[in-house]
């Protein structure tokens, strides 16, 4: 993924040298079979975007009609499980839920309300799992009173644009710093110039578009700017809410989205997943390495090649990895699930993580979702038999 190379080129299952006739990565344990999924491009993205809309919109109907009701407590029945969290593994999460009811006879509803929403809805217990795309924070771990969290899913964040005639576009995470703080508001400022030649960009203001709500994403997002920018460390920082300098808001993936779609000079970050449904434009990004790089499942592959232990919490940061990592996107991220370590429900919770880190992983590549990494894995599942029912 060199410079220049056009953004068809930003498919689920793309590899190096852009064959897009060749299969997603494998996964690497017996656990998780071995699949070889053509690119949704090679597919027809038509077909599968509007499957994944259908899937997607069936999980923010089940919480907007109360499938997922603060406050209503979990049900103590092990015929079913309630869950509520990130956006980002909302379509994972469909396949899952429909996947394993079909093998075990467990119904798992979930509400897509946001990662920040669903870590106070576990902490409160009016859920039995959390997700969220941002490892919790000290305070939310006390908050939470015996929570643990577990990484079953292996993404990355998009930086979509949408600027009428232009098609492909190269951006470094130092200047999306710049446009967030508003010290570049044009898209033809100097520097986006000279990160595209031979690219015709408008004299057009830039609209900055962010999540409104407590998100993993802009965790992710914003742990990468802090990384490339000192200014974004002192005056914004990192967290899954932050105020912006500069902007507009959306709430969720879908209505960043809806913002960005209607926005002419807009630039956004999205959940991979939700930018391939929309068809959405998205930038290479500069890695360390100094390639230009979409978040092809290789690239996330290659970001989280950068973990070689997990540590006892789980937590793992792969934003920004080494240069070293010549394909490695610099915008990937895992997903965690937020479970209680005893529960009445122990026994269930445990068998759909370990369905989703195992089984579950091969929905992940039609999704963008690149498979977790063995030594993830082993971590996951010793986090998993260690809960307890009570």
């Amino acid at each position: 993924m060199g410079d220049g190379r056009p953004n068809r080129s930003f498919t689920a299952c793309a590899h190096a040298g852009n064959n897009l006739t060749t299969g997603c990565a494998p996964v690497d344990r017996d656990a998780r079979p071995r699949q070889r999924t053509p690119s949704l491009e090679a597919k027809g993205n038509n077909v599968n975007r509007s499957r994944f809309l259908g899937l997607t919109l069936a999980v923010l109907t089940a919480s907007a009609s109360g499938g997922i009701a603060s406050s209503a407590m979990a049900s103590d029945a092990n015929g079913s499980l309630t869950g509520a969290g990130s956006t980002l593994v909302a379509p994972l999460m469909s396949n899952w839920a429909q996947d394993f009811e079909a093998r075990h006879s467990i119904t798992v509803t979930y509400g897509a309300v946001g990662s920040g929403a669903g870590i106070s809805q576990i902490s409160a217990r009016t859920v039995d799992f959390g997700a969220s795309d941002a490892p919790l924070t000290p305070a939310q771990a006390q908050t939470c009173n015996g929570c643990v969290q577990v990484p079953w899913g292996l993404t990355a964040t998009a930086v979509a644009f949408n600027v009428k005639g232009v098609k492909r576009l190269n951006l470094s995470p130092a200047i999306v710093a710049k446009i967030y703080l508003g010290t570049i508001t044009n898209w033809n400022d100097r520097g986006i110039k000279k990160l595209n030649p031979g690219v015709k960009l408008p004299n057009l203001g830039i609209t900055p578009i962010y999540r409104s709500d407590g998100s993993g994403d802009t965790y992710a997002f914003t742990d990468l700017m802090q990384r490339v920018s000192a200014p974004w460390k002192a005056k914004v920082g990192n967290a899954t809410a932050v105020s912006f300098p500069k902007g507009v808001g959306g709430k969720g993936n879908d209505g960043v989205t809806a913002v960005l779609g209607s926005t002419n000079g807009g630039i956004a970050y999205i959940s991979a997943a939700y930018v391939i449904a929309h068809g959405l434009s998205v930038a290479a990004l500069q890695n360390q390495a100094g390639k230009f790089v979409y978040p092809n499942l290789k690239n996330i592959s290659a970001a989280a090649s950068v973990v070689k232990r997990v540590p006892a919490s789980n937590e793992m940061h792969i934003v920004n990895p080494p240069k070293r990592l010549k394909l490695a996107y610099p915008l990937s991220t895992f997903t965690y699930a937020i479970v209680p370590k005893s529960s009445p429900k122990a026994s269930s919770i445990r068998l759909f993580v370990l369905y989703a880190m195992g089984i579950g992983q091969k929905f992940g590549p039609a999704l963008d979702f690149a498979p977790i990494p063995g030594v993830v894995y082993k971590a996951g599942v010793a986090t998993v038999n260690r809960l307890q029912q009570g």
